[in-house]
């Protein structure tokens, strides 16, 4: 059985149960072969398969971000995707290579956080992540505060509710005082 095989949407399944037993099975045996196909299938004419596909990739940065980090390129295109799920999915999956690849996705800072301020709530939290990693890195030949310029910051979504405001608005003040 293939991986694609092994998704939940094909095996007609409504929840998210096999992609992360998929994701577990995967990242234990270091199967870089399946990575590389959950990857071309991010293209698949089935949306179903697609979003099923960057859900286990993401899995799989959560336990070997090294798989996932060859990939780093792949998941920055995605994020100008006009699949909503492939667009915050890709940002979990750079989250989980930033903190051991912070130089690949340090260059694409800009396209990260431009693709936050027009992103989901998910977006945006997780390019909140990914920029912390840039505050607690001493890898990286110069801390990202060209991209929390005025032209940088992160917009807050327009129904984000209070508690979750004042959350952004916290962690931007941090952010921005270690940069």
């Amino acid at each position: 059985m293939n991986v694609i095989q092994k998704l939940a949407s094909s095996l007609n399944r409504r929840d998210e149960v096999p992609n992360q037993e998929l994701a577990k099975q995967i990242a234990g045996k270091n199967d870089k072969k399946a990575v590389k196909e959950l990857i071309d299938n991010l293209a698949n004419k089935s949306r179903d398969i697609q979003n099923d596909c960057i859900k286990v990739l993401y899995e799989i940065g959560e336990r070997k971000p090294a798989l996932l980090s060859p990939y780093s390129k792949i998941f920055v295109e995605l994020l100008d995707n006009k699949n909503n799920r492939l667009q915050w999915g890709a940002m979990t999956a750079l989250n989980t290579i930033a903190p051991d690849r912070p130089e690949a996705i340090y260059r694409a800072l800009p396209k990260i956080i431009e693709s936050a301020n027009n992103g989901s709530v998910i977006t945006k939290d997780y390019c909140v992540n990914i920029l912390l990693v840039f505050v607690r890195s001493k890898n990286i030949p110069a801390k990202p505060s060209h991209c929390l310029s005025n032209n940088y910051s992160i917009a807050l979504p327009i129904n984000c509710r209070c508690m979750q405001k004042n959350r952004y608005r916290s962690l931007m003040k941090k952010i921005k005082r270690c940069l």
